[in-house]
């Protein structure tokens, strides 16, 4: 099967904390994987989508964590609106999940693209919120990255955690 891709990385979507953009580019990744089992036959998409949905799931789950860590820690002040976001995601692809084993209709097509609208969404207007709050607040090395230090706000953030 040709790779394609839905949805491709780029340094717009950089939020500019390594952790951070890796774990939005796995994100990326599970998107255009599961865009590549589109394929048409819905008992192969069915199947594929079975084996694979709850470690995206839990994937995602342990992002949205990650970002909420870091966004309480140096008490962003956005923070509850962003957790929102991130508890409506998952309910509502939790229960389009409850909806497939329950064994209602799915269509692969229609949930990859709702997650590619939703993950680019998100990265592009309410991680840049938090990004934007972070370099407000950040030291700035020699080398040009930002790193927020326990001194830059007194929250207790890792100190080396780096925003670029």
């Amino acid at each position: 099967m040709d790779k394609s891709e839905l949805v491709s990385w780029s340094s717009t979507f950089s939020v500019g904390i390594k952790q951070i953009d890796e774990q939005h580019k796995e994100l990326f990744n599970i998107t255009n994987d599961l865009f590549n089992h589109c394929v048409g036959d819905s008992e192969s998409e069915k199947a594929y989508f079975k084996k694979v949905i709850q470690g995206a799931v839990n994937y995602i789950k342990v992002h949205f964590a990650t970002e909420e860590r870091i966004m309480l820690k140096t008490k962003f002040s956005g923070y509850t609106d962003h957790k929102r976001e991130h508890d409506m995601f998952v309910l509502t692809v939790v229960e389009q999940v409850r909806s497939f084993h329950l064994g209602h209709k799915f269509d692969l097509t229609h949930f990859t693209r709702f997650l590619k609208d939703w993950v680019l969404t998100h990265i592009a207007i309410s991680d840049k919120q938090y990004f934007e709050y972070f370099k407000r607040i950040a030291t700035r090395r020699a080398d040009g990255k930002l790193v927020i230090t326990m001194r830059d706000e007194q929250h207790g953030f890792t100190a080396g955690d780096q925003v670029s």
